[in-house]
């Protein structure tokens, strides 16, 4: 048993000097981003914000843009209808600039801000670091890492010395010297966000390696007894994209529409069941629509598979929605504890190898 330990424990030093701090940057950034909805919206109540957006049906929500896209055509490169914090209508254009309309009558509203662009930037640092191409790699793998390894050794240390004293395994001894006192916060801390940590590294994980994910998530198709039901609109079927921006869907409320760049692409239209923040389950639609007008392929929470809606939770579980404003608390303070955990755990090494 020992030979095992001291191999937990070296995993546990060498991950947590390297992991950690990665850990560390995700936690912090992750942090602030859980309130961008709240902030955003308040220093930019005159593009984000209506007081008619309670008595705004969907039908003129389409309508509106409708008729944007139809003024503008062949400039969009995207479309954003009411969604989270935003009870606006914005377009992306093809030059990258990004334009604010009121959803009633399209009124023009302003451009981007510095305080919007700030938060998309947060997020950039937050899931690549803000490196493009290999950077989400550095930080899934590190989320991957800080599951697998650094979290569990940690526990098997903490289990190992304390599963037969649980309370002195928890108690913070404020009036110690430095290297006990480090010791204490970073057992404690530890164990008491050992489960959040766990969550919030494994879904975090997902953004990176989606692929792998859903591929393991299938394992689960095998034990439910239902196929995947039919879909109400088959791929193969021919469909007026404009008409999709005239009548409402039945369940969903749409969110997004993603324009083709080049010939091969396609026209995706993204659709949630809820426009703004609420608790439970992520449920969402999509439809691909190539050039040609013809359905390439369709989803919806109802038609998913267990796998597929099980997929669809990774968000709201890694920033806490699924809970409700407790969870985004909790979410909040613990993307602080990683940099603790890093600290505490640097100088107790320090005091214990270095002094």
């Amino acid at each position: 048993m020992k030979p095992f330990l001291k191999i937990v424990k070296k995993v546990h030093l060498y991950l947590g000097l390297s992991c950690g701090i990665l850990a560390s940057i995700s936690g912090l950034t992750g942090s602030m981003y859980v309130w961008q909805p709240e902030i955003t919206a308040a220093l930019n109540p005159s593009l984000l914000q209506v007081e008619t957006i309670n008595n705004t049906s969907e039908e003129t929500l389409l309508r509106t843009s409708r008729s944007l896209y139809e003024k503008h055509k062949d400039t969009v490169s995207k479309i954003f209808l009411p969604y989270r914090e935003q009870q606006t209508i914005s377009i992306a254009y093809t030059n990258g600039e990004t334009l604010y309309y009121h959803p009633d009558n399209g009124m023009l509203l302003g451009q981007k801000s510095t305080s919007i662009s700030f938060f998309e930037e947060l997020l950039k640092i937050h899931r690549s670091l803000g490196i493009p191409e290999f950077g989400k790699f550095i930080v899934g793998g590190s989320a991957v890492l800080f599951f697998l390894f650094l979290l569990t050794s940690g526990f098997l240390l903490w289990w190992k010395k304390y599963k037969f004293n649980f309370k002195k395994g928890i108690k913070i001894k404020w009036k110690r010297n430095r290297k006990r006192f480090n010791y204490d916060v970073h057992k404690s801390l530890g164990l008491f966000f050992l489960l959040p940590l766990l969550l919030i590294a494994f879904s975090g994980g997902y953004f990176t390696y989606n692929i792998y994910y859903k591929e393991a998530f299938k394992l689960v198709d095998n034990f439910t007894e239902n196929s995947k039901p039919e879909k109400k609109i088959n791929p193969g079927t021919s469909l007026d994209i404009l008409n999709i921006l005239q009548a409402p869907d039945e369940t969903y409320s749409l969110r997004a529409i993603y324009f083709p760049k080049n010939p091969n692409e396609v026209y995706q239209f993204r659709y949630i069941k809820d426009r703004f923040i609420v608790p439970g389950f992520r449920k969402t639609k999509e439809l691909k629509v190539n050039q040609n007008g013809k359905i390439m392929n369709t989803t919806s929470f109802e038609s998913d598979r267990l796998s597929e809606k099980i997929a669809a939770q990774m968000y709201p579980i890694h920033i806490g929605e699924i809970a409700g404003f407790l969870g985004r608390i909790l979410v909040f303070i613990s993307g602080f504890i990683p940099v603790i955990l890093f600290i505490t755990g640097l100088r107790f090494y320090y005091f214990r190898t270095v002094r």
